[in-house]
C-alpha cells in the first residue's frame, strides 16, 4: 500500500455518477479540492451499504470541511445510479472496473471467497491532497462507523 507523503499517479480515467449525471473525467479532474476516496468492493451488499450509508448520513460535513468525497468500486454507473436514489447519496460514485485508482495507491490484495483465491482492492479509504499526495489513509474500514473515522482522521490532519 503508498505511504502517507507519497503521490499517486492520477492521470488515468474514470466514469463517475454525480447528482444523477454519468461522465467520464480524469482521476486528476477530481482534486479540484482535497479529496476522501472510500474503496468499497460492491453495490448492494451488506457491508458496503453499511459503509455508503455512513458517508451519506455525513457528506455535509466532509464538504463543509473542504473535501470531495468520492466512494469507488468496480460497479457500473448504471448501477450506481440506483444505488445513490436508494441511499440518498449525494456524492460521487466512481466506476473503476479495472483498479486503476487501487492500482495508483498500491491497495490490490489477495482475498478469499468460496475457496477460490483472488486478486481485488482492499476496503480502504484516502485522503488525497490537489497535487496526488496522500495525506492519511485508513487501511481497514469500519464499516458501519466510516464517516467517524474519517472524520477523526481530517481532524487529525
Amino acid at each position: 500500500m503508498i505511504e502517507t507523503g507519497k503521490k499517486i499517479d492520477t492521470n488515468f480515467t474514470i466514469e463517475i455518477v454525480k447528482e444523477g449525471r454519468q461522465k467520464e473525467v480524469t482521476f486528476s479532474e477530481l482534486l479540484d479540492r482535497p479529496a476522501i476516496v472510500s474503496v468499497y468492493m460492491r453495490n448492494n451488499t451488506g457491508g458496503c451499504d453499511k459503509q455508503n450509508r455512513s458517508l451519506a448520513e455525513h457528506a455535509d460535513w466532509f464538504d463543509n470541511k473542504g473535501y470531495n468525497l468520492i466512494a469507488i468500486s468496480k460497479d457500473s454507473c448504471g448501477s450506481h445510479k440506483n444505488y445513490a436514489e436508494k441511499l440518498g447519496i449525494n456524492y460521487t460514485l466512481a466506476s473503476d472496473p479495472d483498479y486503476l485508482f487501487s492500482k495508483a495507491t498500491d491497495s490490490i490484495v489477495e482475498k478469499k471467497m468460496y475457496g477460490k483465491t483472488f486478486d481485488a482492492p482492499s476496503r480502504s479509504a484516502f485522503v488525497i491532497d490537489t497535487d496526488g499526495t496522500v495525506l492519511g489513509i485508513i487501511e481497514k474500514i469500519n464499516t458501519k462507523a466510516h464517516a467517524e473515522e474519517l472524520k477523526e482522521l481530517i481532524e487529525s490532519l
